[in-house]
């Protein structure tokens, strides 16, 4: 049996993936081929074999790769599948999260699995075994412009899959060969368009596109209920959350977030000191985070087609007779959805950075000390934590332009428009990453808050909130650094559970 193959969690293949799914990826997970699934698979595979043994013409199992499919590919399958691999070795830069390229495995699994692809159900069998361990291929970052797939990360992943190239097995980098060794698994060998088949999709774009969404996710409850903490900490009155005026204004999941910003308020009692009107960055949450809302779910419905769906080319269709050349690895759905996904964090980013702005100056958070310092001065408290919030925010801001709509033509005009759908979804998960930490500073800060003299919460649900960052929080006094406490911050916020 793999290493750690007794403990994984079952699923079972073909299925229409999940964002949880992914995130379960990152970990030994015991995926299970259907016998209906590989008996599909078989048939498919033969009737390419029949088609190409009849002289038929099939792009990159007869012919060479992209512009050069004109011209004859090697008449030895295995040597075609070392053809388009060794090619497309060649990314730079650094490694991606195994985490992600676990993902990634998963989803080109997925895809796989459906039956259209024509690889051999060893294929699939392999990569289901690694999943089953804490193996994970040495991917670099930079390659995939997201159209004919996810050529070069991929590339690098079924290398070393074959034992070439580097791994990680766990955390640790190796060899391929030794990472593979050492979860008893013996290489892969490819047969007939197996190689192509297993680089021509668009399946790291649509893993990083699905890890983002589902952090983002996370991301809005926790702006929910940090929102929350911090009005009942200053005891502002919950009008900004009125039903009638949140239902005249005509956005459903402007509807759902006030619906849920009350739940976590039920039982507040204002100071009756604040103003009539609070700061935009707590009377328009509602606006803001319904909106964030219906972004992430308009995104969702594309990731969830995306994973749902088979991005290769080209496809058979044994029950027809047809094998279809055309653009199916062309990235464009989930490109527009990871750029829009990028937009929601930063605001998301924004909000939360604007609220730690508003809980550390004495003019604004109802009388609290400077930085929230127990002795200012003397004591500087948050003071950093909030410069460093503002340095992520800039970032956020710096690298939230759009990356769907630049392309550029390559690959001898073969690929004269692309989505680079790759680039825009691992921004989004950078993007992810980066809010999560702001959302961690804020969190830091209402904990200092209310031990230098905010209120106790008078809503339930934000006095459990508070007592768990109190728990895992100390206080700052005297002063500390503050890096790990923003990580160990936003680690909590993880882990509670989705409020919307």
């Amino acid at each position: 049996m793999p290493r750690n193959e007794q403990t994984a969690r079952v699923l079972t293949l073909p299925a229409r993936l999940t964002p949880a799914d992914l995130d379960c990826a990152a970990e030994p997970i015991n995926v299970v081929i259907t016998p209906e699934a590989r008996v599909r698979a078989a048939e498919c595979h033969a009737f390419l074999a029949e088609r190409l043994d009849s002289g038929a013409v099939v792009y990159g199992a007869s012919t060479g790769f992209g512009p050069l499919v004109g011209y004859a590919g090697r008449t030895e399958a295995a040597e075609q599948c070392d053809n388009v691999l060794a090619h497309l070795t060649c990314g730079q830069g650094d490694d991606l999260p195994s985490s992600v390229v676990r993902a990634m495995l998963l989803v080109r699994l997925a895809s796989l699995s459906r039956g259209h692809s024509a690889v051999t159900p060893g294929v699939l069998d392999f990569l289901a075994a690694a999943l089953r361990t804490d193996f994970a291929p040495a991917v670099p970052r930079l390659g995939s412009v997201g159209a004919s797939g996810d050529l070069i990360p991929l590339a690098h992943a079924v290398q070393a899959l074959r034992g070439r190239g580097r791994a990680y097995s766990g955390t640790t980098g190796m060899p391929a060969a030794a990472a593979l060794a050492r979860v008893r698994l013996q290489p892969l060998a490819l047969d007939g368009r197996d190689a192509l088949a297993l680089v021509n999709g668009t399946s790291l774009t649509a893993a990083a596109a699905g890890l983002a969404l589902a952090r983002l996710q996370r991301a809005q409850s926790s702006a929910l209920r940090l929102t929350a903490l911090l009005a009942d900490l200053l005891g502002c009155a919950p009008a900004f959350t009125s039903p009638a005026m949140l239902d005249v204004y005509g956005h459903p999941d402007a509807v759902r977030v006030g619906a849920t910003l009350r739940e976590l308020l039920v039982g507040t009692v204002p100071t009756g000191q604040r103003p009539l009107q609070e700061p935009y960055s707590i009377r328009c949450t509602p606006q803001l985070l319904g909106a964030a809302g219906a972004g992430l779910r308009h995104a969702g419905e594309m990731i969830g087609d995306d994973l749902g769906g088979i991005s290769d080319n080209p496809l058979c269709f044994p029950e027809t007779g047809e094998i279809a050349h055309g653009g199916n690895f062309f990235g464009q759905p989930v490109a527009f959805a990871a750029d829009l996904l990028t937009l929601v964090a930063v605001q998301m980013g924004n909000l939360a950075e604007r609220q730690l702005d508003l809980l550390v100056d004495p003019q604004r958070n109802g009388g609290l000390p400077p930085m929230l310092a127990p002795d200012p001065g003397r004591q500087h408290a948050v003071q950093g934590v909030q410069l460093a919030a503002t340095a992520m925010i800039a970032q956020m801001r710096r690298t939230a332009t759009p990356a769907s709509v630049q392309s550029l033509p390559t690959n001898g005009h073969n690929q004269d428009i692309v989505p680079f759908g790759t680039q825009a979804a691992l921004n989004a998960l950078d993007q992810a990453e980066l809010l999560r930490l702001v959302q961690g500073s804020l969190a830091l800060a209402l904990r200092q808050a209310a031990y230098v003299g905010a209120r106790r919460p008078t809503a339930p649900a934000c006095a459990a909130l508070l007592s768990e960052l109190t728990e895992a929080l100390l206080p700052i006094d005297p002063d500390r650094p503050l890096d790990v406490d923003v990580r160990l911050a936003a680690d909590l916020l993880d882990r509670v559970p989705c409020q919307v």
